[in-house]
């Protein structure tokens, strides 16, 4: 499995809408969006008590496969964030 593919895998196993989840040990309110049909998706993270803050947009194209867009923030800042992200069990 490329990086590539390990990062998409990771993100379409979030779930959609609003969770509480954990990164690098700090936790987060993540929303994830589907649009277009599931080919834009849009994720938005805020650290739980602290300033932290993740922002992206990836598009899936026919001709050139996944477009990551971070928002403002490195590319290798969201990758390693939502490859460790784990959302919290839902009681």
């Amino acid at each position: 499995m490329t990086a590539t593919d390990a990062f998409l895998a990771a993100f379409l196993a979030l779930p959609e809408g609003s969770f509480i989840g954990t990164s690098h040990g700090r936790s987060y309110v993540v929303v994830r969006h589907s649009m277009a049909g599931g080919k834009s998706h849009k994720l938005v993270a805020h650290e739980r008590g602290g300033p932290d803050y993740i922002s992206l947009n990836l598009y899936q194209t026919r001709n050139s496969g996944a477009l990551l867009r971070p928002c403002e923030m490195p590319a290798r800042k969201v990758i390693a964030f939502v490859l460790d992200l784990v959302p919290d069990a839902i009681s």
